[in-house]
């Protein structure tokens, strides 16, 4: 009780009303939670910020890489610098919904013998959770924790429970072991904000990793951000105004990857996409840049944060065909392509070409 309350008397760490100011707290809040997690987790600092800005943005992330990268460690030295409470599950195929939300179980009261229901709350009451390994687990239990990300909030026994604000998933999957594994469809991969790839550390950062590892060195992350200082940098988020042609941008990348519409779009869409990015994609392309620009001391959107954050909040959203299987295309060189050739300013380079020849 006495901990709660030291909490709320902190001064918060972004306490400016006017717009401007507030984006500066919030830069150097990011520079302070960055240098924390610095003590425990060595490098991923694109990781680190694409994480903050899922969280920033009220989203979620799923996080792909080979075992052993320290994504549970990485999740939770953020939760601790920005004071949130953590809880993993790790997801098995005989994990049920009711593992992840709670259960009801019957309560006797001994001075009167009368019987009641009481929900007993899941390890999903928390302010940032980690679904390690989400595709280990059937349908129908990735579905109870998906739901609880879509409307934060779980339903037992005809009765709703609110989950904690702010509330932030981060799911896990292997990319190198599918057996025995159950995928994510396309229509709830949707549901992730961010698709974030994690790659192995470099020699340098090996180096430093093995040697605090096989240390009797402890550090902790000093708290950063509190509950509400993070719902605050939320609200500041979507507070941040954005250009129309900002926007028309966004649109344009993400109605290029649709094959069918009759919008001008690279070759390499033709040739190696089955299917494309929905409206979700340009919602999130948004926001997303509406956070990178408020990380890096911004107020105002350009077309360079739409750019800077197109990866991981596009690559799940599109479907190769075969052909780029055959070829060894990803859908991470699509987007690069796309960022290529889609101009800035609407015009295509057959529309400039047409011009020109106007012109001359």
């Amino acid at each position: 009780m006495n901990e709660h309350a030291d909490q709320r008397s902190e001064p918060s760490a972004v306490a400016a009303t006017d717009p401007e100011q507030a984006v500066a707290q919030v830069r150097e809040a990011f520079q302070k939670i960055r240098t924390e997690v610095a003590k425990v987790v060595v490098g991923q600092d694109e990781v680190v910020e694409q994480l903050l800005m899922s969280m920033f943005c009220r989203g979620h992330a799923l996080v792909v890489g080979v075992p052993g990268l320290a994504k549970t460690l990485l999740i939770s030295t953020i939760s601790r610098s920005v004071s949130l409470s953590f809880s993993r599950i790790q997801f098995t195929p005989d994990l049920m919904p009711s593992d992840i939300t709670g259960t009801e179980v019957i309560e006797e009261d001994k001075s009167t013998g009368a019987r009641e229901l009481r929900f007993v709350k899941g390890p999903i009451f928390a302010n940032v959770i980690l679904a390690d390994e989400i595709n280990r687990t059937p349908p129908k239990t990735q579905a109870a924790l998906l739901e609880a990300m879509q409307e934060h909030q779980v339903t037992a026994g005809g009765m709703q429970h609110r989950l904690p604000e702010p509330f932030f998933v981060l799911a896990t999957q292997n990319p190198i072991e599918q057996e025995g594994t159950y995928p994510l469809p396309e229509a709830q991969l949707d549901r992730f904000m961010f698709n974030i790839n994690i790659g192995y550390p470099d020699e340098d950062e090996e180096l430093e990793i093995i040697r605090r590892t096989t240390s009797t060195t402890d550090v902790r992350p000093d708290r950063v951000l509190s509950g509400p200082d993070v719902l605050r940098v939320q609200e500041l988020v979507r507070e941040a105004p954005v250009a129309d042609h900002v926007v028309r941008y966004a649109l344009r990348l993400v109605r290029a990857t649709r094959i069918k519409e009759p919008t001008p779009k690279p070759q390499i869409v033709q040739d190696y996409l089955a299917w494309g990015a929905g409206p979700r994609a340009s919602q999130y392309l948004i926001l997303a840049a509406k956070a990178r620009a408020v990380l890096s001391g911004s107020f105002h959107v350009t077309p360079e944060h739409i750019k800077s954050v197109a990866a991981p909040v596009i690559r799940h959203r599109i479907i190769t065909n075969f052909n780029a299987e055959a070829d060894r295309v990803t859908t991470d060189d699509v987007i690069e392509a796309l960022l290529k050739e889609i101009p800035v300013d609407g015009s295509s380079d057959a529309e400039r070409r047409q011009m020109d020849s106007v012109m001359r």
